[in-house]
């Protein structure tokens, strides 16, 4: 479908990566990995057509269709949030123009030939397409998506002028997903998004047609969604057949093959050259000799790679403090008419490890300013605890940066008293080493400034950390670093965040944030809330199921409590509660089951019919028939179409009764 053939690229005397070549095929989901400035969002500029490289290029089928997201920097104005995705739906006439050619192509094409499999799931995967691109399912489509990516229906008639960059890039998302092109390129997807929301977002990228090729540092996505691995890593690219996880395993283990190779030559090696150095002053032995010697010199010696250099750093471990480390009583933040934070009571304690969720304008940074102080609210009192020291890190903290000073002269007018060889160490720990020290912040990449930022937070004594999305600028590995150094940090933190992965190892307790609503504490980590608020959203959907009707005519009375049992109550009345309880819970399986039987064979009907048909079109002579071979092309690719609903079908309803039967 897409092929990188041969392609370099080179920064002065930096190679980023040299005939690098690599398939994409239909329904691939490939993760792109490695450290900040490795190449890979280079990679994926090449294959939208954005830069070009110094050598090789890009080969794609003329119906291949490549959709890009960059990190940053798109723009809506003069539509409204609705109009503005709609037009993704502008190239319905070119897919039918893809069809009828690829249709051709078909019937052209060697049926033996790897390129046929090719064109018949780019014919499946287009005709699925249309099949979504059908005019009555355009607007619901529309607000399906809007809405998984926060917007509520108010904000659909919005001029677009008037989201701020987040929500502008949440935009350009919901087109390319309609739009849904036969290549998605999707570069730090999450990086403006809420916990719901990524959380839809990887559900919708599941069930996705098309190939996926995804830069992320949201380890929970590359490794839920990816089945190929592209790592940059030494100046090289090395491809992985698995998730992140599995590229992680795998690598140590060809680092531990490419280390016994490299002992085992070098031995033969060693062996060698002590024979050519015995026998060299021997006419006797001197042919062979020489021919030791050529056979040594046309050996290729393996170089082992040197790791990266990595970032490493613990955070001081602080003063105790007291017992209360801040306390909020009836604090409200309003902004004119806009409520944020309303008559707010919460409390921390020492040693509390938090995290922040909710969507997006519900009051976490406000939140965040207010318990760093960085805000006054506009009613009630906070107080900080006896000896409690607060260290803030804001989202925009790297951005907020003098561009005019140097990575040092950063650190060294923040204030503290640290000697410039501390400084130094300080730094080199975050991967400013040499030279790097008097690098302008102004040239700094999006990641280093985001490590200087962390660098300069790490000056100030503190036993309470505030944390605003602090993950969103740094690869994988310094995230994994500064997870560790949390982890073994003895104070207490709050953290803004909507990485999964990086939050469910240290966080104990889980700060809800709801527009116009109380904020709501879970206990347990970023996992057990969404566990818990999956479980409340169910025990909800079953109180506001309508009652039943008896066979009387009349209304049954719903239980004042559906789920806990009067404690008083004889055991008799106990049993019949539970008798209905198991009654009410066979009647929702019985037709769930009926409908997942009838299903399973209507699969099995289907794949039956489609085994027949690949056995028919793996036959030359049956491509004689004419009409016969062209409708058997045309039935396969229905079937395949028909298939991909069947089963994403049958995953849901696997989904409902497992969850009933629980």
């Amino acid at each position: 479908m897409l092929a990188v053939d041969r392609v370099s690229v080179q920064y002065g005397a930096r190679s980023l990566f040299r005939d690098l070549s690599f398939t994409i095929r239909p329904k691939e989901r490939w993760s792109l990995a490695g450290p900040n400035g490795a190449g890979k969002s280079t990679l994926m500029k090449i294959i939208a057509g954005i830069e070009r490289a110094d050598s090789g290029g890009i080969i794609k089928a003329k119906q291949t269709t490549v959709g890009y997201l960059p990190q940053e920097g798109v723009h809506h104005k003069g539509t409204t949030v609705f109009e503005e995705v709609e037009k993704a739906f502008d190239d319905v006439v070119q897919l039918q123009a893809e069809l009828r050619e690829v249709e051709e192509e078909l019937e052209q094409a060697d049926p033996m030939s790897d390129a046929y499999g090719d064109l018949l799931e780019v014919y499946g995967d287009l005709q699925l397409r249309l099949e979504h691109h059908d005019v009555s399912k355009m607007k619901p489509r529309i607000a399906t998506v809007l809405g998984g990516l926060g917007f509520a229906k108010k904000d659909f008639d919005r001029q677009t002028g008037e989201f701020s960059g987040g929500w502008q890039m949440r935009i350009a998302m919901a087109k390319l997903l309609l739009q849904e092109p036969s290549v998605l390129l999707l570069d730090e997807p999450t990086n403006h998004l809420d916990i719901e929301s990524v959380q839809w977002v990887e559900q919708w990228l599941r069930q996705y047609g098309g190939a996926i090729v995804l830069i992320s540092h949201d380890r929970s996505m590359l490794d839920n969604l990816t089945n190929r691995t592209l790592a940059f890593e030494n100046g090289g690219v090395q491809q992985y057949s698995g998730n992140y996880t599995f590229y992680l395993t795998e690598r140590i283990a060809r680092r531990e093959q490419a280390e016994r190779a490299f002992k085992n030559q070098a031995r033969e090696i060693e062996k060698a050259e002590k024979l050519i150095n015995r026998f060299r002053a021997k006419a006797s032995k001197a042919k062979m000799v020489q021919s030791r010697i050529k056979q040594l010199e046309k050996v290729e010696r393996i170089e082992l790679e040197q790791d990266a250099a990595t970032m490493d750093f613990r955070f001081p471990q602080p003063e105790r403090s007291g017992q209360t480390v801040l306390k909020m009583e009836k604090v409200s933040r309003h902004y004119g008419a806009n409520q944020v934070i309303n008559n707010l009571d919460f409390a921390i304690e020492r040693g509390d490890k938090i995290a922040i969720v909710g969507v997006n304008g519900a009051g976490k940074s406000t939140f965040s300013r207010l318990i760093a102080r960085i805000e006054e609210p506009t009613s009630g009192t906070i107080t900080e605890g006896h000896k409690v020291g607060i260290a803030y890190f804001s989202q925009t903290h790297a951005d907020e940066l003098d561009p005019k000073k140097t990575v040092l002269e950063t650190l060294e007018t923040s204030g503290t008293r640290v000697p410039t060889v501390n400084l130094r160490s300080i730094l080199g720990a975050f991967l400013f080493r040499g030279d790097d020290v008097f690098k302008s912040v102004s040239v700094l990449s999006g990641g280093e400034r985001g490590r200087l930022a962390l660098a300069k937070m790490l000056l100030q004594p503190a036993n309470f950390l505030i944390l605003d999305e602090p993950t969103n600028h740094l690869d994988l590995h310094s995230q994994e670093v500064l997870q560790r150094a949390l982890g073994d940090y003895t104070g207490a933190f709050a953290i803004v965040s909507h990485n999964r992965s990086f939050l469910d190892p240290i966080v104990t307790k889980v700060l809800e944030f709801i527009p116009g609503e109380v904020p709501k504490v879970y206990y347990g980590n970023v996992t057990d809330y969404l566990e818990k608020k999956r479980a409340d959203m169910d025990a909800a959907a079953v109180k506001a199921a309508p009652p039943k009707v008896a066979l009387s005519g009349k209304t049954a009375k719903p239980s004042a409590n559906p789920v806990e049992v009067d404690s008083n109550a004889n055991r008799k009345e106990q049993r019949r509660l539970e008798a209905k309880a198991r009654e009410e819970r066979a009647s929702r399986l019985k037709p769930l089951k009926t409908e997942f039987a009838a299903l399973e064979a209507d699969i099995a009907r289907l794949e039956a019919e489609k085994e027949q048909l690949t056995a028919n079109l793996a036959d030359p002579e049956f491509f004689s028939k004419g009409d016969q071979s062209a409708a058997a092309m045309k039935r396969f690719a229905e079937i395949e179409t028909i298939l991909e609903v069947r089963y994403s079908k049958w995953g849901e309803l696997s989904e409902k009764i497992e969850g009933l039967e629980g």
